[in-house]
């Protein structure tokens, strides 16, 4: 009887070292798994081009073709993105996507994304080319990309680019 219980103890304490064994593998897993969300970098988005999609007397439609670069050494999904384009520290364009995307490590892709921006805009930018009064185009693009594993990384980027040139004979 005695032997019986000795027997039961040990086995209870078997029982216990294999589920704390279980815990503490469990619990470097979570860690391990944490540790590579620590090290990543946020995509860069680039703008590569712009098309015109239509041209009305109200709004004007684009595409605006974003590069998407990842540094990581893991793919990432992209869920979605949104994004306000400035020209010359004033609004121009918005847009937003929902298509979904996987950019794999080290890698980049083209997005293409649609974007609208109103006459006002336009008409403000043009004047200013029309009149000289501009010789570069600084603009600025700034948003959101909404990423599966990550949440929400915030993106900004600014550049210059040399103005058309719009001689109209005007004299």
């Amino acid at each position: 009887m005695i032997l019986n219980a000795i027997s039961v103890c040990e086995g209870k304490k078997l029982i216990s070292l294999k589920k704390l064994f279980i815990a503490v593998v469990f619990l470097f897993i979570l860690i391990w798994t944490g540790c590579t969300h620590l090290s990543f970098r946020s995509p860069s988005v680039t703008l590569a081009d712009i098309d015109i999609l239509s041209f009305g007397l109200i709004e004007q439609r684009f595409v605006f073709k974003l590069r998407v670069q990842n540094p990581n050494s893991f793919d990432i999904a992209i869920k979605g993105l949104r994004f306000d384009v400035e020209i010359n520290g004033k609004p121009f364009a918005r847009g937003v996507s929902n298509k979904p995307m996987i950019v794999q490590h080290l890698d980049e892709q083209i997005l293409e994304v649609s974007a609208v921006s109103d006459v006002y805009g336009l008409l403000r930018q043009l004047k200013q080319f029309l009149y000289g009064q501009n010789k570069e185009i600084q603009y600025s693009m700034k948003g959101q990309l909404w990423l599966d594993s990550f949440g929400e990384v915030n993106f900004e980027r600014t550049g210059k680019l040399k103005a058309p040139n719009l001689e109209l004979g005007i004299q």
